[in-house]
């Protein structure tokens, strides 16, 4: 009697440890929350110079995450005086963007050409997929929302418009 006992036990044990891997195989596991609620009003925001990779002017505010780092999710704002250019260059993860505050224009090619660009007033949403080749101006002072998932690297399609080369 006792070894049936034993075996039941068992074969509960057996039953219940495989049901649960199993459902731990269907249901993905969620990940940890890293962050509490974030609230920022404007003047809650560190503003900086741009990265290096960007032309001389642009301000930078990181709202979210490590724009630097591969797989981080990351949002960040950009402040673009009037008449600011990012000559073309890609990215190596999409990146999008929305015109928060002036007036944006966005182009895709090799080479900067005004006529070839779509003007984004506030309001307005762009996404340029991986490696695709593109260029942009401020047509007025802009406020600009950048996020995506890192790294948010940038590639000049000429080495020469590189600023970290100058």
């Amino acid at each position: 009697m006792r070894k049936v006992s034993l075996f039941i036990l068992a074969l509960v044990l057996l039953t219940a440890f495989t049901w649960s891997f199993a459902q731990s195989r269907r249901t993905p596991p969620q990940a940890p929350q890293k962050t509490m609620h974030v609230a920022l009003t404007p003047d809650d925001l560190k503003w900086g110079p741009a990265p290096p990779g960007l032309p001389p002017g642009a301000q930078l505010a990181v709202l979210r995450g490590d724009p630097s780092k591969v797989g981080s999710a990351f949002h960040m704002r950009v402040k673009f005086p009037a008449g600011y250019r990012v000559p073309p260059h890609w990215h190596p993860t999409d990146e999008n963007v929305v015109v928060i505050q002036g007036t944006m224009m966005i182009g895709a090619g090799d080479t900067f050409d005004e006529s070839k660009m779509k003007v984004l007033p506030a309001g307005s949403y762009g996404l340029m997929p991986k490696r695709m080749h593109h260029f942009a101006q401020a047509r007025e002072e802009s406020l600009v929302d950048i996020y995506g998932t890192g790294p948010f690297a940038i590639t000049y399609v000429n080495p020469s418009d590189d600023p970290r080369k100058k």
